[in-house]
Protein backbone atom coordinates (compact mmCIF):
# COMPACT_ATOMS: atom_id res chain seq x y z
CA UNK A 1 0.00 0.00 0.00
CA UNK A 2 1.42 3.53 -0.89
CA UNK A 3 1.05 6.25 1.52
CA UNK A 4 2.47 9.98 0.87
CA UNK A 5 3.27 13.26 2.26
CA UNK A 6 2.08 16.85 2.59
CA UNK A 7 4.59 17.81 -0.18
CA UNK A 8 3.53 15.78 -3.32
CA UNK A 9 -0.23 17.99 -2.52
CA UNK A 10 1.81 21.41 -2.12
CA UNK A 11 4.53 20.75 -3.85
CA UNK A 12 5.16 24.47 -4.04
CA UNK A 13 8.99 24.72 -4.72
CA UNK A 14 8.29 22.15 -7.18
CA UNK A 15 6.70 23.54 -9.93
CA UNK A 16 3.44 22.84 -11.29
CA UNK A 17 4.98 20.11 -14.20
CA UNK A 18 7.08 18.51 -11.84
CA UNK A 19 4.63 17.92 -9.05
CA UNK A 20 2.21 16.73 -11.48
CA UNK A 21 4.43 14.39 -12.81
CA UNK A 22 5.54 13.32 -9.09
CA UNK A 23 1.70 12.65 -8.71
CA UNK A 24 1.33 10.36 -11.64
CA UNK A 25 4.03 8.21 -10.41
CA UNK A 26 2.83 8.06 -6.86
CA UNK A 27 -0.34 7.22 -8.54
CA UNK A 28 0.33 4.46 -10.53
CA UNK A 29 3.27 2.84 -8.51
CA UNK A 30 1.98 -0.28 -6.46
CA UNK A 31 1.92 -1.88 -9.79
CA UNK A 32 5.73 -1.58 -9.95
CA UNK A 33 6.25 -2.55 -5.77
CA UNK A 34 4.19 -5.29 -6.87
CA UNK A 35 6.03 -6.55 -9.78
CA UNK A 36 9.77 -6.09 -7.86
CA UNK A 37 8.07 -7.59 -4.85
CA UNK A 38 10.14 -4.05 -3.32
CA UNK A 39 9.18 -1.31 -1.45
CA UNK A 40 9.77 1.83 -3.65
CA UNK A 41 10.54 5.47 -1.64
CA UNK A 42 10.17 8.89 -3.48
CA UNK A 43 13.26 11.02 -2.60
CA UNK A 44 12.08 14.67 -3.39
CA UNK A 45 15.32 17.18 -2.95
CA UNK A 46 14.29 20.97 -1.41
CA UNK A 47 15.80 23.35 0.23
CA UNK A 48 16.47 21.51 3.04
CA UNK A 49 18.04 18.63 1.42
CA UNK A 50 16.34 15.25 0.69
CA UNK A 51 13.12 13.92 2.08
CA UNK A 52 11.02 11.12 1.63
CA UNK A 53 7.83 11.84 0.04
CA UNK A 54 6.00 8.75 -0.56
CA UNK A 55 6.67 5.25 0.21
CA UNK A 56 5.11 1.92 -1.34
CA UNK A 57 5.12 -1.49 0.09
CA UNK A 58 4.57 -4.69 -1.66
CA UNK A 59 1.55 -7.08 -1.86
CA UNK A 60 3.39 -9.85 -3.35
CA UNK A 61 5.95 -10.42 -1.13
CA UNK A 62 8.15 -9.37 2.30
CA UNK A 63 8.03 -5.48 2.76
CA UNK A 64 11.82 -4.03 3.74
CA UNK A 65 10.13 -1.25 5.80
CA UNK A 66 8.29 -1.84 8.78
CA UNK A 67 7.97 1.76 9.81
CA UNK A 68 6.82 4.46 7.41
CA UNK A 69 9.10 6.55 5.77
CA UNK A 70 7.24 9.07 4.16
CA UNK A 71 8.86 12.47 6.13
CA UNK A 72 12.29 11.04 7.04
CA UNK A 73 15.58 12.13 5.95
CA UNK A 74 18.17 9.89 4.46
CA UNK A 75 21.56 9.59 6.43
CA UNK A 76 24.95 11.31 4.78
CA UNK A 77 25.68 8.48 2.57
CA UNK A 78 22.37 7.63 0.90
CA UNK A 79 21.90 11.90 0.51
CA UNK A 80 25.24 12.04 -1.53
CA UNK A 81 24.40 8.98 -3.45
CA UNK A 82 21.07 10.71 -4.28
CA UNK A 83 22.99 13.95 -5.51
CA UNK A 84 24.43 11.97 -7.66
CA UNK A 85 21.69 10.01 -8.71
CA UNK A 86 19.57 12.78 -10.00
CA UNK A 87 21.56 13.64 -12.45
CA UNK A 88 22.48 10.47 -13.51
CA UNK A 89 20.79 9.35 -16.98
CA UNK A 90 20.87 5.56 -16.26
CA UNK A 91 19.58 3.25 -13.11
CA UNK A 92 22.12 2.64 -10.97
CA UNK A 93 22.38 0.91 -7.68
CA UNK A 94 23.46 2.48 -4.43
CA UNK A 95 26.80 0.44 -4.74
CA UNK A 96 28.23 2.10 -7.56
CA UNK A 97 27.57 5.27 -5.31
CA UNK A 98 28.95 4.05 -2.05
CA UNK A 99 25.12 4.17 -0.92
CA UNK A 100 22.58 2.26 0.36
CA UNK A 101 23.76 -1.78 -0.64
CA UNK A 102 21.20 -3.49 -3.02
CA UNK A 103 18.97 -0.68 -3.49
CA UNK A 104 18.34 0.15 -7.11
CA UNK A 105 18.10 4.14 -7.72
CA UNK A 106 16.05 6.09 -10.38
CA UNK A 107 16.28 9.55 -11.29
CA UNK A 108 12.40 10.21 -12.22
CA UNK A 109 12.64 11.89 -15.51
CA UNK A 110 10.51 15.45 -16.10
CA UNK A 111 11.65 15.90 -12.66
CA UNK A 112 14.31 18.02 -13.30
CA UNK A 113 16.82 16.55 -10.72
CA UNK A 114 15.01 16.55 -7.78
CA UNK A 115 13.52 13.17 -7.46
CA UNK A 116 14.54 10.05 -7.03
CA UNK A 117 12.82 6.85 -6.83
CA UNK A 118 14.60 4.07 -4.55
CA UNK A 119 13.44 0.29 -4.21
CA UNK A 120 14.37 -1.65 -1.34
CA UNK A 121 14.29 -5.40 -1.73
CA UNK A 122 13.67 -7.53 2.07
CA UNK A 123 17.09 -8.55 3.32
CA UNK A 124 15.31 -11.31 4.24
CA UNK A 125 13.92 -12.55 1.41
CA UNK A 126 16.07 -15.33 0.43
CA UNK A 127 14.10 -17.25 -1.66
CA UNK A 128 15.48 -19.05 -4.57
CA UNK A 129 14.07 -16.64 -8.01
CA UNK A 130 10.83 -18.75 -9.93
CA UNK A 131 10.09 -18.21 -13.53
CA UNK A 132 7.47 -16.20 -12.61
CA UNK A 133 8.92 -13.96 -10.09
CA UNK A 134 11.63 -13.49 -12.87
CA UNK A 135 8.96 -12.75 -15.39
CA UNK A 136 7.76 -10.09 -12.88
CA UNK A 137 11.19 -8.75 -12.14
CA UNK A 138 11.78 -8.19 -15.52
CA UNK A 139 9.34 -6.44 -16.24
CA UNK A 140 9.96 -3.98 -13.12
CA UNK A 141 13.20 -3.19 -14.78
CA UNK A 142 11.16 -1.98 -17.71
CA UNK A 143 9.18 0.44 -15.51
CA UNK A 144 11.78 1.76 -13.92
CA UNK A 145 13.95 2.43 -17.48
CA UNK A 146 10.33 4.19 -18.41
CA UNK A 147 10.49 6.12 -15.34
CA UNK A 148 13.81 7.19 -16.00
CA UNK A 149 12.76 8.23 -19.61
CA UNK A 150 9.48 9.71 -18.68
CA UNK A 151 7.49 7.31 -20.48
CA UNK A 152 5.59 5.56 -17.98
CA UNK A 153 3.21 7.08 -16.40
CA UNK A 154 2.10 8.53 -18.96
CA UNK A 155 -1.15 11.25 -18.57
CA UNK A 156 -3.29 9.38 -20.37
CA UNK A 157 -2.77 6.24 -18.98
CA UNK A 158 -5.18 4.40 -16.28
CA UNK A 159 -4.74 4.37 -12.80
CA UNK A 160 -5.62 1.54 -10.69
CA UNK A 161 -7.81 3.05 -8.61
CA UNK A 162 -11.18 2.91 -10.35
CA UNK A 163 -13.50 0.04 -9.19
CA UNK A 164 -12.46 -3.63 -10.34
CA UNK A 165 -9.19 -2.51 -11.41
CA UNK A 166 -6.77 -5.36 -12.35
CA UNK A 167 -3.24 -6.17 -10.27
CA UNK A 168 -0.52 -8.03 -10.12
CA UNK A 169 -1.38 -10.51 -8.05
CA UNK A 170 -4.98 -10.60 -10.28
CA UNK A 171 -2.85 -11.91 -14.06
CA UNK A 172 -0.56 -10.87 -15.55
CA UNK A 173 0.16 -11.17 -18.93
CA UNK A 174 3.43 -9.87 -21.45
CA UNK A 175 2.97 -9.11 -25.18
CA UNK A 176 6.03 -8.69 -27.66
CA UNK A 177 5.73 -5.98 -29.84
CA UNK A 178 3.33 -7.56 -32.05
CA UNK A 179 0.99 -8.52 -29.44
CA UNK A 180 1.81 -12.43 -29.10
CA UNK A 181 1.86 -13.68 -25.81
CA UNK A 182 5.38 -14.46 -24.62
CA UNK A 183 4.50 -14.94 -20.94
CA UNK A 184 0.96 -15.84 -18.81
CA UNK A 185 0.39 -16.15 -15.00
CA UNK A 186 -1.78 -18.90 -13.75
CA UNK A 187 -4.19 -16.31 -12.94
CA UNK A 188 -4.42 -14.98 -15.84
CA UNK A 189 -4.62 -18.40 -18.13
CA UNK A 190 -7.10 -19.14 -15.58
CA UNK A 191 -9.66 -15.88 -16.40
CA UNK A 192 -8.94 -16.61 -20.39
CA UNK A 193 -10.58 -19.84 -19.65
CA UNK A 194 -13.44 -18.95 -17.63
CA UNK A 195 -14.23 -16.71 -21.44
CA UNK A 196 -14.08 -19.84 -22.94
CA UNK A 197 -10.78 -19.83 -24.49
CA UNK A 198 -8.91 -23.46 -25.01
CA UNK A 199 -5.54 -24.55 -25.68
CA UNK A 200 -2.49 -22.54 -24.80
CA UNK A 201 -2.27 -19.25 -24.41
CA UNK A 202 1.76 -18.58 -24.79
CA UNK A 203 2.75 -17.88 -28.29
CA UNK A 204 -0.72 -17.16 -29.79
CA UNK A 205 -1.81 -13.70 -30.46
CA UNK A 206 -4.10 -12.27 -27.85
CA UNK A 207 -6.16 -9.89 -30.25
CA UNK A 208 -7.31 -12.68 -31.87
CA UNK A 209 -7.63 -15.13 -29.00
CA UNK A 210 -10.08 -12.79 -27.52
CA UNK A 211 -11.85 -12.20 -31.32
CA UNK A 212 -12.36 -15.94 -31.72
CA UNK A 213 -13.98 -16.37 -28.11
CA UNK A 214 -16.89 -18.99 -28.66
CA UNK A 215 -19.57 -17.10 -27.06
CA UNK A 216 -19.00 -13.17 -26.39
CA UNK A 217 -21.66 -11.75 -24.66
CA UNK A 218 -23.10 -8.50 -26.44
CA UNK A 219 -20.95 -5.15 -28.89
CA UNK A 220 -16.80 -5.56 -27.92
CA UNK A 221 -15.42 -2.84 -26.16
CA UNK A 222 -14.22 -0.21 -28.73
CA UNK A 223 -11.06 -0.28 -27.44
CA UNK A 224 -10.48 -3.90 -26.73
CA UNK A 225 -8.21 -4.60 -29.97
CA UNK A 226 -6.21 -1.36 -28.91
CA UNK A 227 -5.98 -2.85 -25.31
CA UNK A 228 -5.27 -6.90 -26.23
CA UNK A 229 -2.24 -5.60 -28.55
CA UNK A 230 -0.71 -3.41 -26.02
CA UNK A 231 -0.64 -0.19 -28.11
CA UNK A 232 -2.60 1.92 -25.56
CA UNK A 233 -2.26 2.68 -22.07
CA UNK A 234 -6.03 1.68 -21.50
CA UNK A 235 -8.53 -0.56 -19.62
CA UNK A 236 -11.31 -2.70 -21.66
CA UNK A 237 -13.55 -5.12 -20.56
CA UNK A 238 -14.85 -8.44 -22.80
CA UNK A 239 -17.82 -10.83 -21.30
CA UNK A 240 -17.98 -14.35 -22.84
CA UNK A 241 -19.91 -17.27 -21.65
CA UNK A 242 -21.04 -16.05 -18.79
CA UNK A 243 -17.70 -14.65 -17.44
CA UNK A 244 -16.24 -10.57 -17.39
CA UNK A 245 -12.56 -9.80 -17.57
CA UNK A 246 -11.06 -6.64 -17.60
CA UNK A 247 -7.48 -5.90 -19.31
CA UNK A 248 -5.07 -3.17 -18.64
CA UNK A 249 -2.78 -2.33 -21.12
CA UNK A 250 0.57 -0.62 -19.78
CA UNK A 251 2.68 -0.64 -23.33
CA UNK A 252 6.60 -0.85 -22.88
CA UNK A 253 8.95 1.61 -24.57
CA UNK A 254 12.40 1.06 -25.02
CA UNK A 255 14.91 4.53 -26.69
CA UNK A 256 11.60 5.49 -27.69
CA UNK A 257 10.20 2.09 -29.54
CA UNK A 258 7.48 0.18 -27.99
CA UNK A 259 8.87 -3.48 -27.40
CA UNK A 260 6.13 -5.28 -26.16
CA UNK A 261 3.38 -4.67 -23.57
CA UNK A 262 2.41 -5.54 -19.44
CA UNK A 263 -1.13 -6.58 -19.21
CA UNK A 264 -3.01 -6.89 -15.82
CA UNK A 265 -5.92 -9.77 -16.60
CA UNK A 266 -8.47 -9.80 -13.62
CA UNK A 267 -12.23 -12.33 -13.58
CA UNK A 268 -14.25 -9.01 -12.49
CA UNK A 269 -17.50 -11.94 -13.25
CA UNK A 270 -18.88 -11.80 -9.25
CA UNK A 271 -17.84 -8.10 -9.09
CA UNK A 272 -20.06 -7.24 -12.01
CA UNK A 273 -22.64 -9.50 -11.28
CA UNK A 274 -23.76 -7.88 -7.99
CA UNK A 275 -23.25 -4.85 -9.48
CA UNK A 276 -25.75 -5.68 -11.81
CA UNK A 277 -28.11 -7.28 -8.86
CA UNK A 278 -27.50 -3.68 -6.89
CA UNK A 279 -28.62 -1.89 -9.80
CA UNK A 280 -31.78 -3.75 -10.91
CA UNK A 281 -32.20 -3.37 -6.85
CA UNK A 282 -31.63 0.40 -6.96
CA UNK A 283 -34.77 0.78 -10.24
CA UNK A 284 -37.18 -1.86 -8.43
CA UNK A 285 -36.87 0.37 -5.16
CA UNK A 286 -37.53 3.59 -7.29
CA UNK A 287 -40.35 2.01 -9.35
CA UNK A 288 -42.19 1.31 -6.27
CA UNK A 289 -41.74 4.59 -5.08
CA UNK A 290 -43.17 5.85 -8.14
CA UNK A 291 -45.69 4.01 -8.10
CA UNK A 292 -46.59 4.59 -4.28
CA UNK A 293 -46.57 8.50 -5.52
CA UNK A 294 -48.94 7.70 -8.27
CA UNK A 295 -51.13 5.94 -6.00
CA UNK A 296 -50.99 9.12 -3.56
CA UNK A 297 -51.99 11.54 -6.32
CA UNK A 298 -54.72 9.39 -7.46
CA UNK A 299 -56.23 9.09 -3.31
CA UNK A 300 -55.72 12.82 -4.16
CA UNK A 301 -57.74 13.13 -6.90
CA UNK A 302 -60.50 10.76 -5.70
CA UNK A 303 -60.73 13.05 -2.54
CA UNK A 304 -61.02 16.11 -4.62
CA UNK A 305 -63.71 14.82 -6.80
CA UNK A 306 -65.57 13.29 -3.74
CA UNK A 307 -65.52 17.42 -2.53
CA UNK A 308 -66.79 19.00 -5.23
CA UNK A 309 -70.03 17.10 -4.62
CA UNK A 310 -70.61 17.48 -1.26
CA UNK A 311 -72.87 20.83 -0.36
CA UNK A 312 -71.83 20.92 3.31
CA UNK A 313 -68.78 23.30 3.64
CA UNK A 314 -66.99 21.85 6.64
CA UNK A 315 -67.43 18.44 4.77
CA UNK A 316 -66.07 19.56 1.61
CA UNK A 317 -63.10 21.62 3.77
CA UNK A 318 -61.93 18.46 5.87
CA UNK A 319 -61.63 16.75 2.56
CA UNK A 320 -59.35 19.50 0.65
CA UNK A 321 -57.59 19.88 3.49
CA UNK A 322 -56.72 15.81 3.65
CA UNK A 323 -56.32 16.11 0.28
CA UNK A 324 -53.37 18.70 0.76
CA UNK A 325 -51.81 16.44 3.02
CA UNK A 326 -51.55 13.19 0.75
CA UNK A 327 -50.15 15.61 -1.84
CA UNK A 328 -47.51 16.90 0.60
CA UNK A 329 -46.60 12.90 1.33
CA UNK A 330 -46.63 11.97 -2.64
CA UNK A 331 -43.92 14.96 -2.87
CA UNK A 332 -41.40 12.90 -0.67
CA UNK A 333 -41.87 9.72 -2.91
CA UNK A 334 -41.68 11.96 -5.96
CA UNK A 335 -38.34 12.65 -4.85
CA UNK A 336 -37.19 9.34 -3.90
CA UNK A 337 -38.78 8.05 -7.23
CA UNK A 338 -36.26 10.21 -9.26
CA UNK A 339 -33.20 10.10 -6.85
CA UNK A 340 -30.40 7.69 -6.63
CA UNK A 341 -30.16 7.20 -2.60
CA UNK A 342 -32.62 6.12 -0.20
CA UNK A 343 -32.98 9.74 1.03
CA UNK A 344 -34.60 12.63 0.17
CA UNK A 345 -33.26 16.03 -0.48
CA UNK A 346 -35.54 17.85 1.62
CA UNK A 347 -35.08 21.27 0.14
CA UNK A 348 -36.19 20.45 -2.80
CA UNK A 349 -39.37 19.30 -1.36
CA UNK A 350 -39.81 22.30 1.01
CA UNK A 351 -39.79 24.44 -1.93
CA UNK A 352 -42.11 22.78 -3.83
CA UNK A 353 -44.83 22.53 -1.44
CA UNK A 354 -44.42 25.78 -0.07
CA UNK A 355 -44.32 27.17 -3.61
CA UNK A 356 -48.05 25.04 -3.96
CA UNK A 357 -49.49 26.64 -1.11
CA UNK A 358 -48.46 29.91 -2.08
CA UNK A 359 -49.67 29.61 -5.63
CA UNK A 360 -53.04 28.45 -4.30
CA UNK A 361 -53.58 31.61 -1.94
CA UNK A 362 -52.17 33.90 -4.59
CA UNK A 363 -55.39 33.77 -6.60
CA UNK A 364 -57.25 35.90 -3.75
CA UNK A 365 -54.54 37.49 -2.28
CA UNK A 366 -50.89 39.35 -3.10
CA UNK A 367 -48.46 36.68 -0.89
CA UNK A 368 -44.24 36.16 -1.23
CA UNK A 369 -42.63 33.34 0.02
CA UNK A 370 -38.44 32.35 0.66
CA UNK A 371 -36.79 29.51 2.33
CA UNK A 372 -33.72 30.56 4.06
CA UNK A 373 -30.78 28.44 5.20
CA UNK A 374 -30.94 24.33 4.49
CA UNK A 375 -32.90 20.94 5.82
CA UNK A 376 -30.10 18.41 4.40
CA UNK A 377 -30.86 14.84 3.66
CA UNK A 378 -33.70 13.00 5.33
CA UNK A 379 -34.92 9.27 4.75
CA UNK A 380 -38.19 8.81 4.09
CA UNK A 381 -39.99 8.61 7.58
CA UNK A 382 -38.06 11.92 8.45
CA UNK A 383 -38.74 13.52 5.00
CA UNK A 384 -43.14 12.98 5.26
CA UNK A 385 -43.25 13.87 9.06
CA UNK A 386 -41.02 17.13 8.56
CA UNK A 387 -42.90 17.54 5.56
CA UNK A 388 -46.29 17.55 6.88
CA UNK A 389 -45.11 20.00 10.02
CA UNK A 390 -44.01 22.60 7.30
CA UNK A 391 -46.90 22.32 5.21
CA UNK A 392 -49.47 22.58 8.04
CA UNK A 393 -47.34 25.44 9.56
CA UNK A 394 -47.34 27.58 6.49
CA UNK A 395 -51.10 26.48 6.16
CA UNK A 396 -52.15 27.81 8.93
CA UNK A 397 -50.17 30.88 8.40
CA UNK A 398 -52.04 31.95 5.04
CA UNK A 399 -55.51 30.43 6.38
CA UNK A 400 -55.19 32.68 9.55
CA UNK A 401 -52.30 34.98 9.90
CA UNK A 402 -52.09 37.00 6.56
CA UNK A 403 -56.04 36.93 5.30
CA UNK A 404 -55.20 40.04 3.41
CA UNK A 405 -51.90 39.28 1.99
CA UNK A 406 -48.40 39.68 3.23
CA UNK A 407 -45.21 37.33 3.25
CA UNK A 408 -43.85 33.81 4.57
CA UNK A 409 -40.53 33.23 5.45
CA UNK A 410 -39.50 29.78 6.44
CA UNK A 411 -35.71 29.63 8.26
CA UNK A 412 -33.93 26.06 8.72
CA UNK A 413 -30.42 24.83 10.10
CA UNK A 414 -29.21 21.70 10.88
CA UNK A 415 -25.89 20.93 13.07
CA UNK A 416 -24.69 17.70 14.26
CA UNK A 417 -25.00 16.93 18.16
CA UNK A 418 -23.14 14.05 19.08
CA UNK A 419 -24.46 10.92 17.40
CA UNK A 420 -27.90 12.56 15.45
CA UNK A 421 -28.58 16.06 13.59
CA UNK A 422 -30.56 19.09 15.01
CA UNK A 423 -33.10 20.18 13.06
CA UNK A 424 -34.37 23.95 13.99
CA UNK A 425 -36.91 25.64 11.49
CA UNK A 426 -38.87 28.51 12.02
CA UNK A 427 -41.70 29.92 9.79
CA UNK A 428 -42.85 33.47 10.21
CA UNK A 429 -45.36 35.73 8.63
CA UNK A 430 -46.12 39.30 8.77
CA UNK A 431 -49.86 39.08 9.40
CA UNK A 432 -52.29 39.30 12.26
CA UNK A 433 -50.47 37.05 14.86
CA UNK A 434 -51.74 35.17 17.47
CA UNK A 435 -55.66 34.49 18.39
CA UNK A 436 -55.95 36.02 21.80
CA UNK A 437 -55.93 33.15 24.38
CA UNK A 438 -54.33 31.14 21.63
CA UNK A 439 -53.73 27.49 23.10
CA UNK A 440 -52.14 24.75 20.70
CA UNK A 441 -53.75 21.89 23.03
CA UNK A 442 -57.11 23.23 22.20
CA UNK A 443 -56.89 24.02 18.22
CA UNK A 444 -57.68 22.31 15.25
CA UNK A 445 -56.68 18.97 13.87
CA UNK A 446 -53.91 20.62 11.47
CA UNK A 447 -52.01 21.71 14.71
CA UNK A 448 -52.73 18.34 16.72
CA UNK A 449 -51.15 16.86 14.23
CA UNK A 450 -47.67 19.00 14.14
CA UNK A 451 -47.63 18.66 17.86
CA UNK A 452 -48.08 14.78 17.64
CA UNK A 453 -45.33 14.50 14.84
CA UNK A 454 -42.92 16.76 16.69
CA UNK A 455 -42.95 14.84 19.40
CA UNK A 456 -42.08 11.85 17.89
CA UNK A 457 -39.51 13.32 15.75
CA UNK A 458 -37.86 13.92 19.53
CA UNK A 459 -37.89 17.73 19.28
CA UNK A 460 -40.12 20.77 20.84
CA UNK A 461 -42.47 23.37 19.18
CA UNK A 462 -43.31 26.51 20.16
CA UNK A 463 -45.91 29.75 18.98
CA UNK A 464 -45.03 33.40 19.69
CA UNK A 465 -45.82 36.72 18.30
CA UNK A 466 -43.10 37.96 15.57
CA UNK A 467 -41.52 40.98 16.00
CA UNK A 468 -42.75 43.86 13.84
CA UNK A 469 -46.06 41.76 14.19
CA UNK A 470 -47.03 38.48 13.05
CA UNK A 471 -46.76 35.14 13.89
CA UNK A 472 -43.51 32.68 14.74
CA UNK A 473 -43.82 29.23 14.94
CA UNK A 474 -40.27 27.32 15.94
CA UNK A 475 -39.91 23.55 16.32
CA UNK A 476 -36.96 21.32 16.40
CA UNK A 477 -36.41 17.45 15.41
CA UNK A 478 -33.24 15.15 16.18
CA UNK A 479 -32.65 13.75 13.03
CA UNK A 480 -30.74 10.86 11.59
CA UNK A 481 -26.70 11.55 10.71
CA UNK A 482 -26.82 10.63 6.82
CA UNK A 483 -24.23 8.11 6.43
CA UNK A 484 -21.30 8.75 4.09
Amino acid sequence: MSSTSPILSSATTLGDAVAERLRLLVEDWQLLADLGYCDLLLWVRGEDGWVAAAHARPMTGPMAFVDDMVGTRPDRDTAEALDVARLAERVITGDALAGPAGVLMVPVGGAGGSAVMTRHRSPDDTRDVSALEQAYLDVADDLCRMILTGDWPSGSSVTGQRRGAPRVGDGVIRLDADGEVVFASPNAVSALRRLGHEGPLVGQVLAQVVSNLPQIDGPLDEGLALVTMGRAAWRAEVSAGGATTTLRAVPLVHRGQRTGALLLVRDVSTLRRREGELLSKDETIREIHHRVKNNLQTVAALLRMQSRRLEDVAGRTALKEAERRIGVIALVYEALSTGFTEEVDFDQVALRGLRAIVEVARTEHEMSSRVEGSFGWMDPSEATSVALIVSELVQNAVEHGLGEGGSILVTADRRPDGAVDILRVSIVDDGAGLPAGFRPSRAGLGTRIVTAMVEDLKGSIRWEDAEGGGTKVSFSARLKRRSG
